[in-house]
């Protein structure tokens, strides 16, 4: 095993094949939580060997990800290092150079087979029950047969010498010791018929030679782990620390996947939820704070953070959990940190800032923040600021119980609205517009008027706010001013005459 004292570097390897996904984020934070601890390094790497699946993009949004999440990385691609390069698509010689030793030292050999022939075995094999694995029918060639048919030019892999007997053994840093027979792994391709290794041999080949020193990876990777030791063993390698996390779970304890929610995480971002919601959100994903807190720092988890405290039971990612939290992190900010952001990720209305002062903008941002789960409702909750909206009537009307049914009748809703819009209209409200004076008057005038305030408050919310469901009332008052509120109440008149 990995020198007790060596420096720690841990990885991130993903394969530019799609979008980031949370999961590879979730696994990338505990690599980087491994390594800031022991004042090690975090290194980037792209697995781009699988050329036929390869997305254009698809490294640069993987990085956009992680850097928004904060996880930053010491080496790779686009920062360097001393042990690149950080692509596997660059490092083919190393491949090949460690593919001859393998085969020069038996443990490794070449495979002639064509797909049909392969097809045709895994289907005979499937119809006698047997496990779909190679039938080692090339492992046995003799070197001179061999070389003829590289020689005619025949397309061929590399395959993996698995011994025939006995076990392979290694260690789950958190589920303990784990014992494989060797009957039951396949003789695994290890370079394709184009050149480019398989997964097996370049993780094992860069995780050596680029140091690293715990694979922390998911648990999907538990039976390819014996093949990983296999090959240690047969390049004369000490191999690393292994650790396998447990796999994110929708609900109903599926495999977490894009067909039962969202995983792309910047699909987050593109939402509007603060990355340091889904930091926090994948920090409690197998990970307990040892005070129990739900609410947590990027930094708070990683001075908390300890194997011990982590369970090998699948989490479940718990969407309504999620943005529970995501409104719990946008309140902590302050106004004019969530005005900023709103601006900066492109939430902020254009016609907000053209309509209002800085200063008013922040005052609107403050009347929102405690409804907000994610930036992008806010535009939907201030739209009213900016114009007006149309409205029904009868949204004009208070009502009571499940049934809506009005509590007052459209003449006095009428009436009601005439008799505060004069109110408003005295001199002695210029000057005095504010949210306190406000709802002191208008409270004062449901004495006045023998009307519940709450009652009053409605017919005034909707002619003010053009919604039944609004910001605060009298603090948005306030925000639009005196003229803007008269003109809106004059437009309530016109409208509430259809109910009279």
């Amino acid at each position: 095993m990995t020198n007790p004292g060596a420096v720690v570097r841990t990885r991130i390897a993903p394969s530019p094949t799609g979008e980031p996904h949370i999961g590879n984020m979730y696994v990338a934070l505990i690599n980087w939580a491994v390594a800031r601890r022991a004042g090690g390094q975090f290194i980037l790497r792209v697995e781009d060997t699988d050329r036929t699946r390869f997305v254009e993009g698809a490294e640069e949004t993987f990085i956009q990800a992680i850097n928004w999440l904060g996880l930053r990385h010491d080496e790779g691609p686009d920062v360097g290092g001393p042990v690149g390069p950080y692509r596997q698509s660059e490092r083919g010689d190393l491949y090949r150079e460690q593919a001859e030793r393998l085969i020069e030292g038996g443990h490794a050999y070449r495979c002639f087979c064509t797909p049909e022939r392969l097809a045709e075995v895994r289907k005979a094999r499937q119809k006698a029950g047997q496990a779909t694995g190679y039938d080692r029918k090339c492992r046995g060639l003799a070197a001179d047969e061999v070389r003829r048919r590289l020689d005619a030019g025949r397309p061929h892999t590399v395959r993996l010498a698995v011994p025939l007997q006995g076990q392979t053994r290694f260690t789950d840093g958190l589920r303990g010791p784990i014992v494989i027979e060797n009957r039951e792994v396949d003789d695994q391709v290890l370079v394709k018929s184009d050149g480019f290794p398989t997964y097996h041999l370049a993780v094992v080949v860069d995780d050596h030679l680029m140091g690293v020193t715990h694979i922390i990876r998911a648990e999907e990777w538990i039976v390819s782990t014996p093949k990983h030791v296999l090959l240690y063993e047969a390049l004369g390698w000490d191999p690393p620390l292994f650790y396998h996390m447990p796999l994110i779970r929708n609900p109903d304890r599926s495999k977490l996947s894009k067909r039962n929610q969202p995983t792309n995480v910047l699909w987050y971002r593109r939402e509007g939820y603060l990355p340091e919601a889904v930091v926090n959100f994948l920090g409690m994903l197998g990970h307990s704070m040892p005070d129990g807190r739900e609410v947590f720092t990027r930094d708070e988890f990683l001075k908390a953070f300890s194997w011990d405290r982590v369970t090998t039971t699948g989490p479940v990612f718990d969407m309504e959990k999620f943005e529970w939290l995501s409104g719990m992190w946008i309140r902590r900010l302050s106004a004019e940190e969530l005005a900023r952001r709103l601006r900066d990720e492109g939430f902020m209305p254009a016609g907000l800032a053209e309509k209002f002062s800085e200063e008013q903008v922040t005052a609107i941002v403050t009347l929102m923040q405690e409804r907000l789960r994610k930036l992008s409702e806010f535009a939907g909750g201030v739209g009213f600021f900016i114009d007006r909206e149309p409205y029904e009537p009868a949204d004009l009307l208070p009502t009571k119980g499940k049934n809506k049914k009005p509590t007052r009748t459209g003449p006095e809703v009428l009436a009601a609205i005439e008799t505060m819009r004069s109110a408003f209209a005295g001199e002695e409200t210029v000057g005095q517009w504010t949210a306190e004076a406000l709802q002191e008057a208008l409270r004062a005038l449901a004495d006045e008027m023998e009307w519940k305030p709450r009652d009053l408050f409605m017919p005034l919310r909707v002619a003010v706010t053009c919604r039944r469901i609004s910001t605060p009332l009298f603090e948005t008052m306030e925000i639009l001013g005196r003229d803007e509120c008269l003109a809106r109440l004059d437009e309530a008149i016109e409208k509430a005459g259809s109910l009279a």
